[in-house]
């Protein structure tokens, strides 16, 4: 499979230089030349088949012609050792629960496939050269991408993991997760917002001198080997959901990489009705959705961080998977937008109704579906994160205590380790060339 760059400028490339790459040498996001339909027999078969056997069909469908048989499976199962349960929340709303994984966030899925299939590619060249050399991997977070990606590359031989975070915008719990590791994961404290993390690491991979030096990739969901395994879980939410099933899939959307998912999976033939893409305050695609004009601006910090995202990348993928048509993109997914105050009497109102316990990205696409979906339709909405993993706010906004998994609470014993960073690119350059 060649994959070529949103922006159209760059050399196509292979899906081992996508994936160290990250990003195209035009700025664009790499995309696979062709999405294959899977058959409608592994559609009949799907409800009596594991999550892993899923997510097997479906990766050697992107990863098949590239990577070997044995391998691609020990990649997809290794990766899927947690399970991502549908929970029935009122009749016709379910939960996609996607916080069973190690950090307890959806992050889990594409961070760890990313970490098993680049150590591949590292392992295939360093036999095939008997050369070693390092892989660095810059990835911004605005909460629980840092998480998954520190702990889904932690200890891996050959790679250096650099997270980038803004200071002061995402919950202690997140920070302990990244910021305690140590081993090959440096957490960066940028004195900023999310966005310029994002932009540090978009610059850094343009800059000619930093990558002489050095091997860079990102595993944010501009990856493909990062958004691409995304699409797993919604074919197994499908699933569960039982042979005929046909799903309203609502997403909280930040930087839209998991929505994107979702739709390489409905070209795949997954069968789903249509899509909602539910936003915080942080409205631009919402806005998109109801004009035909994005205008990225600077992000607002919220009640739901990882939705923190004022010009998201992955918009560029789902332009480019519709041509650019804006009446095809309307088509298929609609938009929701809510306040913190709305999130918070969301949270309140679940959990009196239905004794169910949202965070607050979960909160949005929960409402988005209570608003939209029409008489008959089923409805299934990703919790992306777990409650505890945004303790102090549900606490408050629920007057409950929610309990800390074992898992999550190990990390708030270790000690931070953080590297103070501005926004400045030559800053973070002069880092990284030390």
């Amino acid at each position: 499979m060649k994959y070529y760059s949103t922006n159209k400028k760059a050399p196509i490339a292979t899906l081992e230089k996508a994936v160290v790459k990250g990003l195209a040498e035009d700025r664009g996001l790499y995309m696979p030349e062709r999405i294959k339909t899977l058959d409608s027999k592994f559609f009949d078969e799907m409800p009596e088949m594991t999550f892993q056997e899923i997510a097997l069909t479906v990766a050697d469908a992107f990863f098949g012609e590239d990577v070997e048989p044995e391998a691609l499976k020990r990649i997809v199962y290794d990766t899927l050792q947690f399970d991502c349960p549908l929970v029935k929340v009122t009749d016709n709303i379910y939960s996609l629960e996607l916080f069973h994984g190690p950090t307890l966030a959806f992050k889990d899925v594409g961070a760890r496939f990313m970490a098993r299939l680049l150590q591949y590619f590292i392992k295939e060249r360093r036999e095939e050269r008997g050369v070693r050399r390092d892989i660095n991997v810059l990835v911004a977070t605005s909460g629980d991408t840092g998480s998954a990606v520190a702990n889904g590359f932690l200890g891996v031989d050959g790679i250096n993991v650099y997270v980038l975070y803004p200071k002061g915008k995402v919950s202690r719990i997140q920070e302990s997760q990244f910021t305690t590791l140590g081993k090959n994961i440096t957490a960066i404290e940028v004195d900023g917002v999310f966005d310029d993390c994002q932009t540090l690491v978009k610059n850094a991979f343009m800059d000619e001198e930093l990558n002489k030096h050095m091997r860079l990739t990102s595993a944010n969901s501009i990856n493909v080997a990062r958004f691409l395994p995304q699409a797993f879980y919604y074919f197994y939410a499908v699933a569960q959901l039982g042979k005929g099933a046909r799903p309203v899939i609502c997403v909280p959307s930040g930087n839209f990489g998991n929505i994107c998912a979702a739709l390489f999976g409905a070209k795949m033939g997954m069968p789903v009705r249509r899509f909602i893409a539910a936003n915080n305050a942080n409205d631009i695609v919402y806005k998109y959705l109801q004009t035909g004009k994005y205008e990225p601006k600077p992000s607002i910090q919220t009640l739901a961080n990882a939705m923190d995202v004022g010009d998201p990348s992955n918009f560029a993928r789902i332009l480019d998977l519709f041509q650019n048509d804006y009446s095809a993109i309307s088509g298929h997914i609609s938009g929701a937008t809510y306040s913190d105050e709305q999130i918070r009497n969301i949270m309140r109102e679940c959990y009196k109704e239905n004794g169910y316990i949202l965070d607050p990205h979960g909160a949005c696409g929960y409402q988005a579906l209570k608003e939209q979906l029409q008489p008959g339709e089923v409805g299934v909405f990703c919790e992306t994160a777990h409650p505890a993993k945004f303790k102090e706010k549900v606490d408050e906004i629920l007057s409950i205590d929610v309990e800390i998994p074992e898992r999550l609470a190990a990390f708030m014993k270790g000690t931070k380790k953080s590297v103070p960073m501005s926004k400045e690119f030559k800053d973070f350059k002069a880092f990284l060339m030390k």
